[in-house]
């Protein structure tokens, strides 16, 4: 079964095509022609994954899925949330993103934080929603060459090595994205 990854993103496809299962091409945007930067203009991780999805369905009539995914901090009132991608501005850099969290959470005791991940599957005309969590704290310092956006300033709970310190296979074992990705693959092992 082919089935598009609605992203650009190299780092997270490379992350998620690992665990898909054997039967299933996973293709990305570059592979099916889309140049298209698809807008993220939700307001929640769930309307954004759904625009995505619903983007390369409605444009190239292919079974797809789509994510979107928020770091959530207790201390910055949950930001940057569904702004992640793009907190620090329209660039999208995850070094100035993580730097603008560690500034605005420089003296701050609640450090406390999660990841969440919500996916949106259109397959064969129907629309399915799977998600994950991982909840942790930010560190005042990045520490970790691996990973990618935040995971250099995330510990998930129950470690002590960032997500960017942790091998790829640990980290899709715990992580909000491994969890969704879980998620679907169950989904679509019973459904195919």
């Amino acid at each position: 079964m082919k089935l598009v990854f609605a992203t650009h993103n190299q780092n997270k496809f490379k992350e998620v095509a690992v665990l898909m299962p054997k039967n299933i091409e996973l293709l990305s945007l570059n592979s099916i022609g889309c140049r298209t930067e698809i807008p993220e203009t939700g307001a929640t991780l769930q309307e954004n994954a759904r625009i995505k999805a619903d983007f390369v369905t409605q444009k190239y009539q292919l079974n797809c899925f789509a994510d979107d995914t928020g770091l959530l901090v207790e201390g910055l009132d949950g930001r940057p949330g569904v702004y992640s991608a793009r907190y620090a501005g329209e660039h999208k850099s995850a070094i100035d993103n993580m730097q603008k969290v560690l500034t605005e959470l420089q003296g701050a005791e609640n450090r406390k934080a999660y990841f969440e991940t919500v996916i949106a599957l259109n397959i064969n005309g129907e629309q399915f929603m799977f998600s994950g969590r991982v909840d942790g704290k930010i560190i005042e310092n990045p520490r970790g060459e691996k990973g990618f956006g935040y995971d250099p300033i995330f510990i998930p709970e129950g470690y002590d090595k960032t997500f960017a310190e942790l091998s790829l296979e640990t980290k899709n074992k715990i992580s909000h994205r491994g969890q969704a990705i879980q998620h679907l693959i169950q989904f679509l092992k019973k459904n195919s």
